[in-house]
Parts: structure tokens; C-alpha cells; sequence
């Protein structure tokens, strides 16, 4: 036979090593084996044969398991090198479960990591069929992954729910079996001394796991730690580097929000140096801060604005003042309005009050403590310059209060006032205020400072203090002054006024009005009120100088005259039998030749139009006095007529 012999045709034990030599696969050497088996000519070359195919068996299973262990040792390289990119979290440990699974021929690869106390959480599944496994909760001491923690070492299981060795849960056990699991496999994630989870690896079959997949896992299981504390160190450097960024944007912020509040402090400031009103410095502060800003004075009357601020809760800008206060310091009234106090050592001047479009963020709230600042020196300014101007003007109000015994003519006097911005051609009212205790020193300073704000003049006679303000309701201005003026002492103050009228020849009179409204408060017990003449009903007529008696009446009835003149009724009339008849309805109708439920709906009526309280004994003391007084005037109007008629007859 010429050429090579195959190797059916050699010794038997030399067809082994050639197949061998060939790299034949495994069943080439059975089917040498099964003829030398069928033709056993020598017992001995069939022993010899045997012997050879079953070294060349393992010679291949060496083969095999050096080509597994280099395969696998590839598959570890190209894993380590696939670990080394900058994988978030979730996307590496995605990354390990599938690599682990391809690597290991796993049915199911998962990773738990620890919840910083004893418990694991399952991150990542890969080849689940239920959706139970991912974010499950192993509980610590449970599981094969608790004891593979603890020992340090991968440990696995050939059929995990038939295992009584392992610590089951419940939890755990529903799970793989839902998941139809037998064989499982845990291996500590260890990065030096600090675990920082577990790897798994479970198959649907029981499976006895060999050395070198045990190795396999194990470096896997090394790599995947090294990767995930540096994925979480990578994490951590990117938030530090997130937060420097947003730190140097929230500095660069501040700074150029640093210079625009400079800005606008020099603004405010120069205002004020250059002698500009409060509603400028208010606008100017409220354009700075982005809102309306308001000036309140301690009562809580605007003294400036920058501009109407609307829907505002005066409730809460009350107890946001006295919170304010407290602090010495902004506060907020509600989410949308800021309330800051104006003071200047120990002495309340006020408070501003802030409607921004924005929420007030950084050194905002800075130039609001800096705008109350500014508001605090302009009034002391003004209260300097009011105290600088105190001699003057107190001389003028003096001289005023003594006329007729003043000797400067009225042309002489009015230019004085208008040197100092006193208009006396404009309405004006008397107001005259008692500190009930305290001294006297504070609240003349604070008049001198008040009369200057408001445009008018001061004075102290006989241990009170007098105003003269231009105002229209004298009532008003009495309780400004009060209101104001009380806090400031922390005693009360008795307040009387008179007006308005116009004039410096009608001061003296209004002062005088004012004086006896006063001592009237103080008669009455009513030390520590506001009133002025008109407050006080009849006794306001019987203490006045022009004894206005038409403005009483219509004060008490005048309502009710009103309807009888508009609708031809007769409700005055049914209110004087009413008195007449003791106040009894029955005994009116009588009087008035008409049905008692008449009169009944009158008096409803005069109740609508005089208040519920028209019959208690002040109001009604008052309104039987103005039914006199009409009824008087009457009468003298008709005797003048009858007069005036015989008179002309006489002539004739």
C-alpha cells in the first residue's frame, strides 16, 4: 500500500497516538476501541490499547480544561478591560451580571449591594423571568449571600430550597422558586477589607460547580469590587465637581447680586444726601429689590410708596411687625410680602413693608436691613432739622395761638409761614395732646419731628403739647397723634382737637375749642382718649365757640330728615310722639291718629337709617336734644316771619 498508512492499519497502540497527533475527536478513539474489542487476537494488545485510549481521554479532558482556562482567562482580560470605561452604577453592574452569566453558562446572574446597614439590596437581575427579584430586600443573616459575607468566601449549593444548611427566608425562597431555581452560587464583592456586596450566579437545574468555575467567578467577582468602588469613587468626584460648579455660580451670582446692591445703596444714599422726600428713597429701594416698598409709621399709616401693593393681609402685617420688631430683623408677613423694622437705637420709627415680584434670595434681605437703615438716618435728618427749626416755627405757632395781642400784621404773619411751607389759607385743625405721665422731653422732641413730617407747626402751653395741622377731620388727627405718639412714651395720652377751619384768625378759637374738649375728656374720666368736639354729641355743641347747632342736629337725625324731605314721609314726627309718649309705639300711633303697626314699620325704618343702637340712653339723649333744637329753630324762624310782616305793615 503506498503512501502514509492510515492509522486502522498500525499497531493499535500507535492508531491511539496518531489520532492523538491528528487532534481526532473523542469518538474516532471509540470507534478504534470497538474493533480492537471485536477482533482479540492478543489480550495483551487489547490491554494495550485500552490503556492508550483512555490516556488520550485524558489527555483531551487536559486539552479541554487548558483551553476552558485560557478561554476563560480571555474572557477575564476582555471583562477587565470592558470594567475599566466610565460606567455609571446601574450600567457596570448590568455589565457584570451579563459577562458573569455568558462567562459561567449561568441561567441567572444577579448583584446585591448593601443599604449601608445589615440588610442587601438587589441592584441588577440578569435572565429573570419574573419581575420579583430586582429591588428585593435581603434580610441580614438570611441567605446564602449573608453567609458567603460572613465567611469571607464564595459558597454555593446544588439545589438551594433542598439545602437545610442555608438560613432561608421566605422572602428569598418564594423567589427562586417562582424562578424555578436549583443550583446557586454567592461570591462576596470584596474591595480589600470592605465588602461592598454580593455576585450571583443560579441555574434552573441542579449543577455541581467545578474548581476552575469557582476561580472563574472569584476574579470576576474581584474585578467587579475594584469596578464598583471606583464607579462609586468616579460618582462621588462628579458630584464634588457638580457642587464646586454650582458653588462658583452661586459666588459669580452673589458678586455681580453684591454689585447691583452696591449700586443701589449709593443710590438710596445719594438720594438722601441730596435731600430727596421719602416716596423717592421708596421707589428708588423698591426698583433695587425688584418691588413695591411702603414707609409705615409706628401707627401704621403709610408715610411713602413706591406703589399700591394689592390683596395685601394687614393681619398678617401686624404680627409680622411685632415679629419683625422681635428680631430686629426682616421677616416675612406671608409668601409673598417682607415686613422690616425702622428703628434707630431703642426708638420704633416705623417699619418697611415689601411686595417683590420674585422671593427675596441672597443679599436681598441685606438691602432691605440697609433701605431701613436709610430710612431710619432721613428721619433722624428730618427730626434734626425739625429740632434745628423748633425755635422759629414754635415762636410762629405761639404767636398765632395769642392773636389778637399778637403785634406783627396778618400779611407779615402769613409770609413767616410760608417761609417755613405753611399754608394758613388751607384747612387746618387744633390738636392738643397730655402725656399722662412720663417725660415731657421725648414727646416734644417726637411732636417737633411729627409737625415737620406733616407739614405743620408745635408748641407747649401749660404742660401740652399743640399742633397745627393741615387736616380735615379733627377726629382723625387726634388719633393719629395718639396712636402714634403713646407707643413712643409707653404711657397714655390724653388728645384733644378742633376743626377744621382756615386762617390764623381761626387758630386761637380752635385752640381754645381743643383745650375745652380736653378738660372735658379729663371730667368724663376718659383720660388717655382721642376726641375732638364733634366726638362728644351735645356736650361738642355746648363746648364749641360757633355753637354749631344745624351740624349737631344733622349728626344725630340727619338721616332721617333726609328721607322725610326725599319720600314726603313722617318719621321725624313719629320719633318726637315716640319720646312724648314714654317711648311706648301704642300710645304714638294714638297720638298720630295712626295703626300702631304703622309705627312699629317707621321705627324700623329710623332704625335702618340711625344704627341699632339709636334707642340706648346716650344716643337717644341726643337725638331728643336735636329733635328740641329743630323743633326750636322752627319756632324762632316762624316769630321772625310773623315779625318781619308787622313790621312791613306798620310802614305801610
Amino acid at each position: 500500500m503506498s503512501g502514509s498508512h492510515a492509522p486502522e492499519d498500525d499497531d493499535g497502540v500507535l492508531a491511539v497516538l496518531a489520532l492523538l497527533a491528528e487532534e481526532a475527536p473523542p469518538s474516532r478513539f471509540e470507534a478504534l476501541l470497538q474493533r480492537a474489542r471485536r477482533d482479540p487476537a492478543d489480550p495483551a494488545e487489547l490491554a494495550r490499547v485500552e490503556r492508550a485510549v483512555q490516556l488520550a481521554r485524558d489527555v483531551h479532558a487536559s486539552l479541554d480544561r487548558r483551553q476552558q482556562r485560557e478561554a476563560g482567562f480571555a474572557a477575564l482580560v476582555d471583562t477587565a478591560r470592558d470594567l475599566t470605561f466610565p460606567y455609571d452604577l446601574d450600567t457596570l453592574l448590568s455589565v457584570i451580571t451579563r459577562r458573569v452569566r455568558l462567562l459561567l453558562h449561568f441561567d441567572m446572574t444577579y448583584v446585591a449591594l448593601g443599604d449601608g446597614e445589615n440588610d442587601m439590596v438587589i441592584h441588577t437581575s440578569e435572565g429573570s423571568t419574573t419581575a420579583l427579584n430586582t429591588g428585593l430586600r435581603v434580610k441580614g443573616g438570611s441567605g446564602l449571600g449573608h453567609q458567603a459575607l460572613v465567611s469571607g468566601a464564595p459558597l454555593w449549593t446544588a439545589d438551594y430550597l433542598n439545602d437545610d444548611s442555608i438560613t432561608h427566608a421566605d422572602s428569598i425562597d418564594a423567589v427562586v422558586e417562582a424562578e424555578g431555581l436549583h443550583a446557586l452560587m454567592a461570591v462576596p464583592l470584596r474591595c480589600g477589607d470592605t465588602a461592598v456586596g454580593v455576585l450571583y450566579g443560579a441555574d434552573r437545574k441542579v449543577r455541581h460547580y467545578t474548581p476552575d468555575e469557582i476561580g472563574l467567578i472569584c476574579s470576576l467577582a474581584d474585578l467587579a469590587a475594584v469596578a464598583i468602588e471606583k464607579t462609586g469613587l468616579l460618582q462621588q468626584a462628579r458630584t464634588h465637581v457638580a457642587e464646586l460648579e454650582l458653588d462658583g455660580f452661586r459666588t459669580r451670582s452673589s458678586l455681580a447680586r453684591l454689585e447691583q446692591l452696591g449700586e443701589a445703596c449709593s443710590r438710596i444714599m445719594s438720594l438722601l444726601v441730596a435731600g430727596a422726600d421719602l416716596t423717592s428713597v421708596a421707589k428708588a429701594a423698591g426698583d433695587a429689590l425688584d418691588g413695591t416698598l411702603q414707609m409705615r409709621d409706628p401707627a401704621g399709616r403709610i408715610l411713602a410708596a413706591g406703589g399700591e401693593i394689592p390683596d395685601l393681609d394687614e393681619e398678617a402685617v401686624a404680627r409680622a411687625v411685632l415679629a419683625a420688631h422681635a428680631q430686629r430683623g426682616p421677616v416675612e408677613a406671608d409668601a409673598r410680602t417682607w415686613v422690616t423694622p425702622v428703628i434707630a437705637g431703642t426708638e420704633d420709627l416705623g417699619v418697611l413693608v415689601l411686595r417683590p415680584v420674585a422671593q427675596l434670595v441672597g443679599q436681598d434681605s441685606w438691602l432691605l436691613q440697609i433701605t431701613a437703615q436709610a430710612f431710619a438716618v432721613h428721619l433722624l435728618m428730618q427730626r434734626s432739622a425739625a429740632v434745628a427749626e423748633g425755635p422759629v416755627r414754635d415762636e410762629l405757632l405761639d404767636e398765632l395761638l395769642a392773636a389778637p395781642a399778637s403785634t406783627h400784621p396778618p400779611h407779615q404773619t402769613a409770609q413767616r409761614a410760608r417761609r417755613l411751607d405753611i399754608d394758613l389759607d388751607q384747612q387746618h385743625v387744633v390738636v392738643v395732646a397730655r402725656p399722662e405721665g412720663g417725660e415731657q422731653g421725648r414727646a416734644v422732641v417726637w411732636a417737633s419731628s411729627y409737625a415737620y413730617r406733616m407739614s405743620g407747626l408745635k408748641t407747649v402751653q401749660s404742660g401740652c403739647i399743640v399742633l397745627l395741622l393741615p387736616a380735615t377731620d379733627a377726629s382723625a388727627a387726634a388719633r393719629a397723634v395718639a396712636d402714634e405718639l403713646s407707643p413712643l412714651l409707653g404711657h397714655p395720652v390724653s388728645v384733644g382737637a378742633a376743626g377744621p377751619d382756615w386762617g390764623a384768625a381761626s387758630i386761637t378759637r380752635m385752640y381754645r375749642e381743643a383745650m375745652r374738649c380736653l378738660d372735658a375728656l379729663t371730667a368724663l374720666g376718659g383720660a388717655g382718649c382721642a376726641a375732638s368736639a364733634q366726638d362728644l354729641g351735645f356736650l361738642g355743641l355746648l363746648l364749641s365757640d360757633d355753637y354749631d347747632v344745624d351740624g349737631f342736629v344733622n349728626s344725630a337725625i340727619g338721616p332721617v330728615l333726609d328721607y322725610d324731605a326725599d319720600r314726603l314721609t313722617e318719621l321725624t314726627r313719629t320719633l318726637e310722639a315716640y319720646f312724648a309718649s314714654g317711648s311706648s309705639p301704642t300710645n304714638a300711633a294714638e297720638a298720630l291718629h295712626v295703626h300702631p303697626n304703622t309705627v312699629s314699620r317707621r321705627l324700623e325704618r329710623i332704625t335702618e337709617l340711625l344704627g341699632a343702637d339709636w334707642q340706648k340712653p346716650g344716643q337717644a339723649l341726643e337725638v331728643q336734644l336735636a329733635l328740641r333744637l329743630l323743633r326750636a329753630q322752627g319756632v324762632l324762624r316762624d316769630r321772625r316771619g310773623q315779625g318781619g310782616s308787622r313790621h312791613t305793615d306798620e310802614g305801610q
